[in-house]
């Protein structure tokens, strides 16, 4: 027994003692861990833009309520404007009557002009530009043209303006810039040749003052007066009786009640803008038949 508990000591003794690996100590020289790097915390965000997409790297513009993100390079956000609807209908308005609101420009210029001469030049321009009986005999093309550019001050430029809007732009927007401006203009010197022709003879009859074949008589009066009439095909049925017997009722009580030159164009004007039913634009009551077709079918017998 002796012997051996002997024998197991000398085994032990001898025998190599395992150290761990923690403990054994190399011989090579060990390289230190960098420290670990402690994550700071991140920085509050402002209860403002809680809830807020944020915009990548991109080249699109911002939305509406959108943060870039930090470092991200974003262009500028463009907001489209849009125009107001009543400056949109009113630019379309006058886009649609060229030749009312170009008329109607003419007209405010010749006023200022008219109004800044002098009273004795003043009253010389508007004779030389009257459509009277000696200015149609020197001139007759001259003065029918010019006379439709010219006012007598610009009192009434405000009312000849509401005018232009309620009658010569309706039309021009209905019948076009070409047959608007033909039924304005056949008013106009029909009335004028007529009611000048009724002034001569009144005058040679000693009924009518020598002085009326040298009076001013300029204005765009006849030209609306003739698109007024004209306008009687563009109401619809019932009212169109209507419109037209007050057009007629307004224009023949001033010549009755008054008996002017200027009336007698007025009334003429009238019938003379109704007589341009053919300028009119083919409508629902209004029908066109096709080429080659005729107009009405012929009725057959019924046997």
């Amino acid at each position: 027994m002796w012997l051996l508990v002997t024998v197991g000591k000398r085994y032990t003794a001898n025998r190599p003692r395992l150290v761990p690996m923690a403990q054994e100590t190399s011989h090579h020289p060990t390289v230190p861990e960098p420290p670990a790097q402690v994550a700071e915390p991140a920085a509050p965000v402002p209860a403002s833009q809680q809830g807020v997409p944020f915009v990548p790297l991109g080249s699109a513009p911002l939305a509406d309520g959108a943060v870039p993100a930090e470092g991200a390079a974003v262009l500028p956000r463009t907001r489209r404007r849009t125009l107001p609807a009543a400056y949109r209908f009113c630019l379309e308005w006058v886009r649609s009557t060229p030749g009312t609101h170009l008329w109607l420009g003419i007209i405010v210029v010749t006023s200022v002009i008219a109004v800044a001469l002098p009273p004795h030049v003043r009253a010389h321009l508007l004779q030389h530009v009257s459509t009277n009986l000696v200015e149609l005999r020197r001139h007759p093309f001259q003065v029918l043209v010019a006379s439709a550019l010219w006012i007598e001050g610009t009192a009434a430029l405000a009312l000849y303006a509401v005018l232009f809007e309620v009658v010569h732009a309706v039309a021009e927007r209905w019948m076009g810039t070409a047959r608007w401006l033909a039924t304005a203009a056949f008013a106009h010197v029909g009335a004028t040749l007529i009611s000048q022709r009724a002034v001569l003879f009144g005058i040679n009859g000693n009924r009518l003052p020598m002085s009326l074949a040298e009076t001013v008589d300029i204005g765009v009066s006849y030209g609306l007066a003739g698109v007024a009439g004209v306008l009687t095909y563009r109401v619809p049925r019932p009212w169109r009786w209507l419109y037209l017997a007050a057009l007629l009722g307004a224009f023949g009580y001033r010549l009755i009640a008054v008996d002017t030159f200027t009336d007698l164009g007025h009334f003429t004007a009238v019938l003379l803008g109704l007589g341009c039913y053919a300028l009119t634009p083919p409508g629902p009551g209004r029908r066109t038949p096709a080429p080659g077709r005729l107009r009405s079918r012929p009725r057959r017998w019924r046997g």
